[in-house]
């Protein structure tokens, strides 16, 4: 059996300008970091030699691999050459829709997996690299590059889209009580409606051609230098208040980002303790971050019941490999 563990991710500032709409003509950056929420994709030895057993939400035999019906499973398998006798599972701490990069983490984890079974090293530029060309150029999915390489590589990074297509991963290295209190001040909670992203992406990118929307994302970018501005020297005071300014400007992207439950959740959590935050992912529900320090967190979530609020952490590994027992597939 081969497991691997791949992180979820949450994004600050930057999103939406990893589209190659917007950076084909202006460079976009992302600032996020990884946490320790994952997802698990495990592969072992299969009876039938002659078969691929997949599971999922759902369960797929076949002799066949084109006849999978979860495309970043088949278009995976198929990029690997495997025919037959392996078996592939995966569990995620987090459901799926909820604004985290679940996703990419799984396209990111199944290849590195699939790496493992043949033992490949891959780099985690490639696996960023190859998952972005599974999920856009193949299956044509409407997103961005950030959750691949965030994702692949793990940690709390400036991430750039360049013209050209390449991207660059910028580790940020903080001071270590900055790194604990930006932890310890960040509270996320669930308010439910899972989406698909692609439905509010796909406006988002059409958007992009609007000279309005196109300077919005401009501006979201320029976010990402103040927040690591404010990282490097130290002044939380602002961390709050840039995610506020990041979180009003997406707004204006598309319509379905936000509705009135929302606004009511975000305007509650505003007046009671937090001085910023946003909705994580394309938008329209999941996950609720706030900035809120430590001491004033019980009285936001009190104001918040009956959300229910999640404990996270930052990680910095990325995809990693965490078990491997020698079985030939």
């Amino acid at each position: 059996m081969i497991i691997t563990r791949t992180p979820f991710r949450i994004s600050f500032v930057g999103g939406g300008s990893d589209m190659e709409a917007f950076y084909a003509q202006h460079q976009g950056a992302v600032l996020s970091t990884s946490i320790d929420k994952y997802m698990y994709i495990s592969s072992h030895k299969y009876f039938f030699k002659n078969q691929v057993r997949v599971k999922y939400s759902q369960t797929e035999t076949t002799e066949k691999v084109q006849d999978i019906k979860h495309p970043i499973l088949r278009e995976a398998i198929l990029r690997s050459g495997i025919q037959g006798g392996i078996e592939i599972s995966s569990i995620a701490d987090i459901p799926s829709g909820s604004g985290m990069g679940s996703s990419s983490a799984f396209t990111v984890g199944l290849l590195h997996n699939l790496y493992a079974v043949q033992r490949k090293y891959v780099t985690h530029e490639e696996l960023a690299r190859q998952a972005c060309e599974m999920e856009i150029d193949i299956l044509k999915e409407p997103i961005g590059k950030q959750d691949q390489y965030a994702a692949a590589f793990g940690g709390l990074n400036i991430i750039y889209f360049n013209k050209d297509g390449s991207v660059k991963v910028e580790p940020l290295h903080i001071k270590n009580e900055i790194y604990d209190t930006l932890q310890d001040n960040l509270i996320m909670f669930f308010i439910g409606n899972q989406r698909k992203a692609s439905d509010i992406l796909s406006e988002q990118k059409r958007n992009i051609a609007d000279s309005e929307k196109f300077n919005t994302l401009k501006s979201m970018v320029s976010l990402v230098y103040d927040l690591r501005d404010c990282l490097y020297n130290g002044k939380l005071d602002d961390f709050g208040s840039l995610l506020h300014e990041n979180w009003l400007l997406k707004q204006k992207l598309a319509s379905n980002i936000s509705n009135s439950e929302i606004v009511e959740i975000y305007e509650k959590g505003l007046k009671n303790g937090a001085t910023g935050g946003k909705l994580l992912g394309a938008g329209g529900g999941g996950f609720m971050l706030f900035y809120c320090e430590k001491k004033n967190q019980p009285k936001l979530i009190e104001a918040l019941k009956p959300l229910d609020y999640f404990d996270f952490k930052f990680e910095k590994d990325g995809s990693k490999l965490i078990y491997f027992a020698d079985e030939q597939i």
